[in-house]
């Protein structure tokens, strides 16, 4: 099972990777050898802010190859899937699967995306709550809320339901939990708050600090499981029973240890036009072994929550960790100019 990193721990790991100075990267291994020479790059993300750093990392990675890489394009996934497929998108640094497997496959699959390695394993999602409420009232279950007296516990507007802090439409999650409201009998006692949920979160945060009750979804690595810490703050809620909407209804999301939070565990993963990967060995080749850390995300990500958000805040975070693995990223260069040849 992977577990959430402590706000200490990632402070640690922050201080490690050099992401609270200055620190620029050095200049990798000279080598005139540009495979890119001549290509144009257009790169994707979804309205996710802490994304850019990943995405900035290939980028970088494959500007040293030569290539002449746009500014990235904001795209939902669904839509960001679907331009990828067609040529309107290069890549895309956050394909989460199997989350995002309905995108692949409606998109035109392999066929029409090139999808090879894992860019950062591990990634895990599901409902949490304060965990003061939890060891109250002995509440270790999403089912629980079907018990409109555990329900009301977090209800922020009076109207007698559970407020969940849910997912942005567009993202693949809503739809997960949108299936699980009716497979576990939730509607008449839950409701799902969506919108945009930096805001959503960001509420919730609030009323944590004011001692009120929070029921909410996330996902990491991601900066909220180093505000709200797992096992310190809040609790993670298994589910009754695995249930997932289409295709995977039958695949079992129990974890390793025996939990069951509702969702499989997820890698990310970089996909690319297909037609492009073909004709770009060295990029195909760059996409299918670069690797980044969930703790590494995450470290980035809160320095992002502590006020180091700007275009060039984050441009310094990718140089650093750049810098911190000069000799992993000279290798990957290395070995994607070797595919060109």
């Amino acid at each position: 099972m992977t577990h959430v990193t402590t706000p200490k721990t990632l402070r640690g790991v922050t201080a490690a990777l050099g992401l609270s100075t200055a620190l620029l990267a050095g200049p990798a291994l000279a080598d005139n050898h540009m495979p890119g020479d001549g290509v144009t790059v257009i790169p994707l993300k979804s309205s996710i802010a802490e994304e850019t750093f990943q995405t900035m990392l290939v980028m970088k990675a494959l500007e040293e190859l030569g290539y002449e890489v746009e500014d990235i394009k904001e795209l939902e996934y669904a839509a960001g899937h679907v331009a990828i497929a067609n040529g309107d998108g290069t890549f895309m640094a956050d394909h989460w699967d199997p989350l995002h497997i309905d995108f692949f496959q409606e998109a035109g699959g392999a066929e029409k995306i090139y999808r090879e390695g894992v860019y950062s394993p591990g990634a895990l999602q599901g409902y949490l709550i304060d965990k003061k409420t939890a060891e109250e009232y002995g509440i270790t279950n999403l089912g629980q809320f079907q018990d409109p007296e555990i329900a009301k516990l977090f209800d922020t507007n009076g109207d007698g339901t559970a407020d969940l802090s849910g997912c942005t439409p567009g993202w693949g999650c809503e739809k997960v939990i949108e299936h699980h409201m009716t497979a576990y009998e939730l509607r008449d006692t839950v409701t799902h708050n969506q919108g945009s949920y930096s805001a959503i979160i960001a509420d919730t945060i609030t009323r944590y600090e004011n001692g009120d009750p929070i029921f909410y979804y996330t996902w990491t690595p991601y900066w909220v499981s180093g505000v709200l810490v797992p096992g310190e703050d809040v609790v993670w809620l298994n589910v009754p029973f695995s249930s997932l909407p289409g295709a995977r209804e039958d695949v079992d999301t129990s974890l390793p240890d025996g939990s069951n939070y509702g969702f499989q565990a997820n890698d990310q993963r970089i996909i690319a036009n297909r037609e492009f990967a073909e004709a770009n060995p060295a990029a195909a080749k760059l996409f299918s072994i670069m690797t980044l850390s969930s703790n590494d995300i995450s470290a980035q990500n809160l320095k992002m929550r502590e006020g180091e958000d700007s275009e060039a805040d984050i441009e310094r975070h990718t140089e650093a960790w750049i810098a911190g693995h000069q000799d992993t990223w000279n290798a990957w260069l290395e070995e994607a100019r070797a595919a060109a040849e």
